[in-house]
């Protein structure tokens, strides 16, 4: 390595370091996913037992413990709160940055590497996910790997390629599960049917990978079968199964809601990549073959993430990586002189940044102004009411965030306009980085206290105390990471109708939404209610 990409590199480690891991631990972890894994980790802390991951102390089949293990040893490097739920995939913006510098210096140059790590970084959902708990930057980018250590097979047909290619898949076996083999799979077979059959991997090389790919992802099903928990295997299957053919926890959506999430939540990068969906006959072939990969790859997770019934934002978020991709493309050409620019780029940027910027301008002044909305009677939903009514502290200078988003993007338009293409390029960017580290800082923790602050300061109120807490008519892992649940010593616990009914052997507190409130006093007459809050009601017996 020369210096120079080695000044490069350090410079986007502390620029990535500063972006990432300050204020990780600012706003509660969020209801269901960031919850939980952490609380999955914090299980595994509070048991012993890392071998078998667990929900409530009892077998959690949905998810393989890769990911779990990182939070596991977060936590138990700098305590059990959600700095440490969060810094595994905080390291893991680091990493990826670094990725993308490299493999986009070696595919074209360090200003392409510069552009892409400028493009991922810039852009909303994926920026921010390096600031959440959740399990997909990693598993996002186990496969990105892998497909690009396939690459690099496919060109050189070097095998010790396949073999760095399949380990990474194993990893993101271990990760998330075997979707990430379907993925993979149907990447290499659209690869391989649109180059007209040829071949392009021995019936030996598959084999090799597969038993590397195996040899790490299904390591977590071995052990599960060495320490007897086959149900844990079947169950984790039919979970898999159950995510394409229905929807899950009541995430449904209709067929393009991915197209629209990535169109609005990967601004900006989002508008420049749909000017590489086209075809550039400048392109070397490396160059076109790398392009058709990521064009299959993003191609390839949209259809069959609007196949699958359930629909949840981060499902598309593996399109991260070839959208970022084609955007610096876009960006690289540009600057290049090989692209025009369009003036519809403009328009659709402004009009994006517009709906995003609004959005942001709006939420102080609905506070402002919820009672009118909530007199007026547009709002059905009794909980969402309730949740309107929580005493949100907002200066009044929060819309400058929307306002700065949308005057930013104009101002960079103007400058491309008058000739200062890197200036507007760079410009935009710039701005959404801001924009989205001012709107985790501040709007986030804000959002939070609407949506689940009251239950969670509940909760936090029973760490010290030796009783039994649980949810009535709605799901949740809140109760669980935040009165810090211990390992139960009586099985019955376990049986919500004990709780309710049987001979207790200490207090039990349960929390419910205000729309069940009715359904819950009738039925359950034994219990007390303590408080009501926010759209929570809060009961003991």
């Amino acid at each position: 390595m020369n210096f120079a990409n080695f000044k490069y590199q350090l410079l986007i480690v502390l620029i990535a370091l500063l972006l990432f891991v300050p204020f990780l631990g600012a706003v509660h972890l969020f209801d269901w996913d960031e919850i939980n894994f952490a609380e999955c980790a914090r299980e595994m802390i509070a048991t012993g037992n890392y071998f078998s991951v667990q929900i409530n102390f009892q077998p959690f089949w949905e998810k393989p413990p890769l990911f779990i293990w990182m939070q596991a040893l977060s936590m138990n490097s700098f305590g059990i709160n959600e700095f440490s739920a969060r810094l595994p995939n905080a390291i893991c913006g680091i990493i990826t940055l670094l990725v993308l510098f490299n493999i986009g210096k070696k595919l074209y140059d360090v200003k392409f590497g510069l552009l892409w790590v400028l493009v991922y970084a810039g852009s909303f959902l994926p920026h921010f996910y390096f600031k959440s708990g959740i399990i997909d930057p990693w598993f996002n980018l186990f496969i990105f790997c892998g497909i690009y250590y396939f690459i690099l097979f496919g060109v050189k047909k070097n095998v010790s390629f396949l073999v760095v290619s399949a380990l990474f898949i194993g990893l993101a076996v271990l990760t998330k599960g075997p979707v990430a083999v379907l993925i993979v799979g149907l990447c290499v077979a659209a690869y391989w049917a649109i180059n007209r059959f040829q071949p392009i991997i021995t019936f030996s090389q598959i084999l090799i990978f597969s038993i590397s790919t195996v040899s790490i992802g299904g390591l977590w099903f071995l052990l599960l079968l060495l320490t007897g928990n086959v149900s844990v295997i079947k169950e984790f299957f039919i979970y898999q199964m159950r995510l394409f053919n229905s929807q899950d926890s009541g995430h449904g959506g209709f067929f393009f809601y991915h197209w629209v999430i990535l169109l609005v939540g990967c601004f900006p990068s989002s508008i420049f990549a749909l000017r590489a969906f086209f075809k550039n006959g400048r392109d070397l072939p490396s160059h076109k073959n790398f392009k058709l990969w990521m064009m299959i790859l993003f191609w390839i997770v949209l259809i069959l993430f609007s196949i699958v019934k359930t629909k949840i934002v981060h499902y598309s978020s593996l399109c991260y990586f070839p959208l970022s991709f084609l955007s610096a493309y876009t960006l690289y050409k540009l600057l290049n002189g090989e692209m025009q620019w369009k003036k519809a780029i403009g328009f659709l940027m402004v009009f994006i940044a517009s709906l995003i910027g609004i959005a942001i301008m709006a939420l102080p002044f609905v506070d402002k102004y919820k009672y009118l909305i909530i007199n007026s009677g547009v709002i059905h939903d009794t909980f969402a009411v309730e949740n309107m009514k929580a005493n949100v502290y907002w200066s009044g200078y929060e819309w400058l965030i929307g306002a700065f988003l949308i005057t930013g993007t104009i101002v960079a338009l103007m400058f491309i306009k008058k000739g200062s293409l890197q200036k507007g390029l760079v410009g935009v960017f710039t701005v959404s980085l801001i924009t989205v580290n001012l709107s985790a800082l501040i709007i986030a923790p804000r959002i939070e206290q609407y949506s689940q602050r009251a239950a969670i300061e509940f909760y936090e109120q029973l760490q010290n105390k030796d009783c039994y807490v649980e949810t009535l008519g709605f799901k949740s892992y809140a109760h669980l990471f935040y009165s810090h649940k211990k390992p139960p010593t009586n099985k019955n616990s376990y049986s919500i109708d004990w709780l309710l009914n049987g001979v207790i052997d200490k207090p039990v507190y349960f929390v419910s939404r205000i729309n069940n409130v009715n359904e819950v006093k009738h039925n359950y007459p034994q219990l007390k209610e303590l408080y009501r809050k926010n759209g929570f009601v809060f009961f003991t017996r």
